[in-house]
């Protein structure tokens, strides 16, 4: 029977630490920072054995990852600010991934499956940064449009049936 996935929370004096941010870029910074650090204690669970401390330590992670995706959200979209938000999160979880792959292939078939799905978020958390920069700025080409002229003549001398 497969663990139960891990519960996605951010500790009180974590959220205390966020709170106090000044500025959105010091909170990404933070928040990076902070979950780096759980991220980093899972691989060491992970390395010892102790999977249900690195389940843990992963959902802590999760929450962190979790609540930046929340934070930059309610920013105005449209600013250029929020897009280097989005920019500099994207680049700082895209290091995570390869990690999360090693860690599911020391981990048991049991606890693989909550590793799968955090990579599967942070893929997710990826792609909604990066969709940011193509929100309103895609201009397509409209496709020209098309005459009708009509059926074409045969040439001379072929017979259709």
């Amino acid at each position: 029977m497969p663990a139960p996935p891990p519960m996605r929370f951010v500790t009180r004096s974590e959220r205390s630490e966020l709170n106090s941010a000044r500025d959105p870029k010091t909170r990404l910074r933070a928040t990076v920072s902070l979950a780096e650090g759980h991220l980093q204690r899972a691989e060491t669970f992970t390395t010892d054995k102790r999977f249900e401390e690195a389940a843990t330590e992963l959902g802590e992670y999760l929450g962190l990852i979790g609540d930046m995706r929340l934070f930059i959200a309610t920013l105005t979209p449209d600013r250029g600010s929020t897009r280097d938000i989005y920019r500099h999160f994207e680049i700082s979880v895209r290091l995570h991934i390869p990690r999360l792959a090693v860690m599911r292939r020391d981990t048991p078939a049991d606890y693989s499956i909550n590793i799968k799905d955090a990579e599967e978020y942070i893929r997710d958390t990826r792609a909604e940064a990066l969709d940011s920069f193509y929100g309103h700025s895609v201009l397509r080409e409209l496709e020209p449009e098309k005459k009708f002229e009509g059926p074409k003549n045969p040439p001379d001398g072929i017979k259709h049936p």
